[in-house]
């Protein structure tokens, strides 16, 4: 393994641009040894308070800037955020446990997100003229205005990629930002951060802040403007509450327990191979990765046998390189969670098909992928969210009971399907309730897709980031209207009668002629 470029120098100088007020730190681990990696400052409700007041400072002389100004900097932080990739990718491994490959996902999302909305943020959200309700006697236009500060609360899985998916789009359409960070996670967005400094975001535009869920993430979705909520469910509603009693917008992305479908055409070597990274990716943390597979009979024999074999003979480790495939779950907390999920389904009769141990001579955390088969409602890896190394493989005749299986759970984040046909896996594609379906990939394909909205149905949340969608999130349109004075609008019993009867012409040769 080669020297980190990370130390406690830098640790120590990202961590002071933490909204801190007071002393209180905690110790955050390491999911390679297990042991302190840094001392992480703690936020107060009353440091919330006092970013955002500063950050609604900042975010007036921000939106007055203008779309060239802010495209300018967001290009120049782009290009920071690629040439300080490898103190990037150090971090997030050291944060997270992942494999540098899929720590790599991360940066190159981040740039890709900061190129986007950079570049689509005036086209998207110029405004400009709509048609009047009367033409040429009233017109209308329409402006977007920026909400002000977005609250951004974000989790440790994916820690720099989710933030630049929230804060980036914020910044481009105007906003400010308080970003609630989580613990484990902070390194790596204090370090995207200060590239987004350094390329001239004001400081106090986008402010962190650390801190206990139930105070500090509290503060932030009691004063934002908008909101920005990645995290569970349950967590999930609570904030969804919040801002509807404050009559505040949110979006939403909560849990999944995605699908994977192997038709019964597809090339069975490639869709185990595409299976094992779809669910193993980041130890299965992360939360479009698949945890349900369901295998057409025909094809069942060669994929499992190649899911087995590529399993079995991936390499776990931590190194911070492009050498492992896999790497740790990145806290006890998940390690205790997935060998609980485990415990109960082999206690109710499941077999593992593949791997099934905690690995302590790689790590603390490391736990082997995980296949089960026999697994049935009674489990709970069988409709919860396991959020870690387990997927369980079910075995369906057609596409009929492929489609039905996968739809029956309360979540619709992701799906994916393998298929020798795009023509049959679009048909499939179109049958299934989620907010993001891949076909012959796993996640990938929709995750990077910026252009695009990303988010889930049901259970999975609401609202989307990503595409136009997601910069619409961070403003207000205002309409404009103006009445010209060719015709003055009627004001009196008298002129309604006179002028009745022409409204009626109008409305009926607007629809002869196909005008809106």
């Amino acid at each position: 393994m080669r020297a980190t470029m990370a130390s406690p120098d830098l640790y120590a100088r990202l961590t002071a641009e933490i909204v801190a007020s007071g002393d209180a730190t905690v110790e955050v681990p390491t999911p390679s040894t297990g042991e302190t990696l840094h001392l992480l400052p703690q936020s107060s409700a009353a440091d919330v308070l006092d970013a955002t007041a500063r950050a609604r400072i900042a975010q007036l002389a921000w939106a007055r800037a203008g779309f060239a100004e802010r495209r300018r900097i967001l290009l120049r932080a782009h290009d920071l955020v690629l040439e300080r990739r490898e103190l990037l990718l150090d971090l997030i491994q050291l944060e997270s446990g992942k494999t540098r490959g899929q720590a790599f996902e991360e940066v190159f999302q981040a740039a890709s997100v900061t190129r986007y909305n950079a570049l689509s943020a005036k086209r998207a959200l110029r405004g400009g003229a709509r048609r009047g309700g009367i033409p040429t006697v009233l017109t209308a236009s329409v402006r977007y205005k920026p909400k002000g500060v977005a609250g951004v609360i974000t989790p440790w899985n994916y820690a720099l990629s989710l933030a630049a998916m929230d804060v980036v789009p914020a910044l481009a359409a105007g906003c400010a930002v308080v970003q609630k960070a989580d613990d484990q996670g902070a390194l790596s967005i204090l370090a995207l951060r200060r590239a987004f400094i350094d390329a001239g975001v004001p400081e106090a535009l986008w402010a962190v802040v650390t801190g206990p869920a139930a105070e500090v993430g509290e503060a932030v979705t009691d004063v934002a403007d908008y909101i920005c909520f990645t995290g569970s469910t349950a967590t999930g509603r609570k904030v969804a509450e919040k801002a509807g009693r404050r009559l505040v917008g949110a979006s939403l992305e909560l849990g999944g327990k995605n699908a994977l479908l192997v038709l019964d055409d597809a090339e069975p070597i490639d869709a185990a191979r595409g299976a094992a990274h779809a669910a193993f990716s980041a130890m299965g943390q992360l939360c479009v990765s698949v945890e349900r597979l369901y295998v057409d009979r025909k094809v069942a024999g060669a994929f499992q046998r190649e899911l087995v074999k590529r399993l079995q003979g991936a390499a776990l480790g931590s190194d911070l390189e492009f050498g492992p495939d896999f790497g740790s779950l990145t806290s006890a907390a998940q390690l205790a969670r997935v060998q609980s999920n485990l415990d109960d389904a082999l206690a109710k009769g499941a077999t593992v098909l593949v791997g099934g141990k905690a690995r302590p001579d790689l790590g603390p955390w490391f736990f082997e992928p995980t296949v089960l088969t026999g697994v049935t409602p009674d489990m709970s890896v069988y409709a919860d969210e396991t959020f870690g190394a387990i997927a369980s493989l079910y075995l369906v005749d057609g596409d009929a009971e492929a489609i039905v299986a996968a739809n029956q759970s309360q979540y619709g984040l992701n799906a994916s399907i393998f298929s020798g046909s795009l023509r049959h896996a679009s048909r499939v594609a179109d049958a299934l309730d989620a907010g993001s379906v891949n076909i012959n990939e796993g996640y990938r394909g929709s995750f990077s897709a910026v252009a695009a909205p990303m988010g889930g149905v049901k259970q999975s949340g609401v609202g989307r980031r990503n595409g136009h969608e997601g910069l619409l999130r961070f403003v207000e349109p205002v309409t404009v209207s103006r009445a010209t004075g060719l015709i003055a609008l009627p004001r009196t019993g008298t002129e309604y009668r006179t002028l009745v009867p022409v409204m009626v012409l109008v409305s009926k040769s607007l629809k002869a002629i196909r005008r809106a």
